[in-house]
């Protein structure tokens, strides 16, 4: 995979190449990524291993460690694993598909690829020097694919917690609840968010998202990830924020600018549901494990 040689082309260590598996760290939005390619030679690491990579004191240091295999659909150009620092596999995240596709992108010298996750195929394009779109897939509102634990109405979901009520349920590949509020400064989202995680109402447990509306086309918005806690940007969040919104009437907006902590992404949700976000992608540094 020639990009991920990308500022090594010179070894790092005295002149001498490392032993050890290749990686690339990049970002979305300081949403940190290791990116690994096992797509020539397989690569299952441990729940240790995994831990290890993704702790800054003992490793790399990262939100989650991505490895890149062959794609299993003809029609895909690979298949990305996401990892979580808890080593939980997860099937989406919005930040470590634009990185991959930029990756992609280099190596392949074209502007548009498909890449292959748990959640389905996402297409993806160049938007910009380090900027991709992705189309992200359909947003359900579906309790049963979300999943729920039992029938709820996700558009107002009973639930409450602290100053956090009347919740929004939905799934783009993953689970997420999104709670609209007045003042996302006023909320403790660290201490809230992990009793909503833990609700017995989500047996695979939950994304939640906190959401400030700006104005008919702008909201700000913070998320508590499975796995990984608070992050300073969630691309999947993002989506999902903005379908909310227009389910619950807040806007009519069919394209959003979503200001996370660490930067904007901006979101498109067409007319069949599916999210299309773009965003940033930044490289940091590569080196071996």
């Amino acid at each position: 995979m020639a990009p991920l040689n990308y500022g090594m082309s010179e070894s790092p260590a005295f002149g001498k190449r490392p032993p050890g598996r290749f990686f690339v760290k990049m970002h979305g939005l300081r949403n940190h990524f290791v990116i690994t390619d096992a797509r020539e030679e397989p690569y299952r690491p441990g729940e240790q291993e995994i831990v290890r990579i993704c702790d800054p004191q003992t490793g790399v240091g990262s939100d989650q460690l991505i490895i890149i295999e062959p794609a299993r659909n003809p029609a895909a150009d690979a298949f990305m694993r996401i990892l979580n620092v808890d080593a939980r596999e997860v099937e989406a995240c919005g930040n470590a598909t634009r990185c991959v596709a930029w990756l992609l992108l280099e190596e392949l010298g074209r502007d548009a690829v498909v890449i292959e996750t748990l959640a389905g195929s996402l297409a993806c394009k160049r938007a910009g020097p380090m900027e991709v779109s992705c189309a992200m897939g359909r947003v359900t509102m579906e309790w049963r694919d979300i999943p729920l634990a039992e029938e709820r109405d996700t558009c107002h979901l009973d639930l409450s917690f602290g100053p956090l009520s009347d919740a929004v349920a939905l799934a783009i590949g993953n689970p997420h609840v999104v709670f609209f509020v007045d003042d996302l400064d006023a909320v403790d989202i660290e201490t809230i968010a992990p009793q909503i995680q833990e609700h017995p109402l989500f047996p695979n447990q939950v994304n939640v998202g906190v959401a400030q509306m700006l104005s008919g086309d702008a909201m700000r918005l913070s998320v508590y990830e499975r796995g990984a806690g608070l992050t300073t940007a969630c691309g999947s969040g993002a989506c999902v924020a903005a379908y909310a919104a227009l389910a619950r009437g807040l806007t009519d907006s069919k394209t959003m600018t979503i200001e996370l902590p660490a930067g904007a992404v901006g979101i498109e949700i067409t007319s069949d549901g599916t999210a299309i976000m773009t965003g940033p992608v930044a490289y940091c540094f590569s080196g071996y494990f």
